[in-house]
């Protein structure tokens, strides 16, 4: 199911939220974004193999596989990505990805299947045209990934912002937008301190992001959050130790005979 976050004049932004809940609900929630503008589409973030089928029929409501002029992917990661081969093969659409990523793609898809059809974007990002707008990829590096990237819409004023933001719930709550970023925050605060790189990181992004007016902030995993929320995780990621911030040496001892993992053969 699709929930229309943005339409407009003939630009809509769409949500989905629950296409992998995974067997059994072992996976984690993932959401996949849809930027429709006029006869283009951008797909965001399309996820794994067992999101394919659903995403496809439910894009095909909406416009023409054919009409996906680019696949975006914020980083290289199996539940952003693994489902590459299939929207190659359905489309002609080419992917936007880090060009920190653009060599390590291809080991998703059969030999020479990615051939011409890869645009590495600069670490510094860029903007790009979707139909008759225009699209801007923001850096996010080391947020959680090497290579990382943002998508900022200035129609809709929506910040697509991968796994900075994400908060871990079930399908059925990741599409009700967060108004109250307080009660919010246990959903999101472990989530961060792990995959987030350093509060350097951090900072610099918040800097960037507080340049943007922001009326929705949408998250790879979890519930978008409304403009005061958006505001109010800037502000709190900024002052975040996270990542390496956390580590000591206790973190990196060899282990000992007691720290068994599996049986012994």
């Amino acid at each position: 199911m699709s929930h229309v976050l943005f339409n407009r004049d003939g630009h809509q932004c769409l949500l989905f939220t629950d296409l992998s809940d995974g067997d059994g609900g072992a996976a984690v929630q993932a959401n996949q974004c849809l930027i429709v503008d006029g006869e283009q589409a951008m797909l965001l973030d399309p996820g794994g193999t067992m999101t394919y089928n659903e995403l496809y029929l439910a894009l095909s409501r909406i416009t023409s596989p054919k009409k996906l002029r680019y696949v975006f992917a914020s980083h290289a990661d199996p539940d952003i990505i693994a489902s590459l081969p299939r929207w190659l093969s359905s489309s002609d659409t080419q992917l936007l990805v880090s060009r920190v990523w653009s060599r390590f793609v291809p080991h998703f898809c059969q030999s020479g299947k990615t051939d011409g059809r890869i645009i590495g974007v600069p670490d510094r990002g860029g903007v790009i045209a979707l139909g008759g707008s225009r699209l801007v990829i923001l850096p996010a590096h080391f947020l959680h990934a090497e290579g990382n990237l943002h998508v900022y819409d200035p129609v809709s004023r929506i910040l697509f912002s991968g796994d900075l933001g994400a908060s871990l719930l079930p399908p059925q709550q990741a599409a009700q937008v967060v108004e109250d970023f307080d009660a919010h925050l246990p959903h999101m605060i472990d989530f961060h301190r792990r995959y987030m790189t350093s509060n350097r990181a951090c900072r610099l992004w918040a800097a960037m992001a507080r340049q943007l007016p922001i009326d929705l902030m949408v998250p790879q995993h979890g519930a978008p959050m409304a403009a005061a929320a958006a505001q109010r995780f800037i502000d709190w990621i900024e002052t975040l130790d996270c990542g390496v911030d956390l580590m000591s040496q206790a973190d990196y001892q060899v282990p000992t005979k007691e720290m068994q993992i599996g049986l012994i053969a």
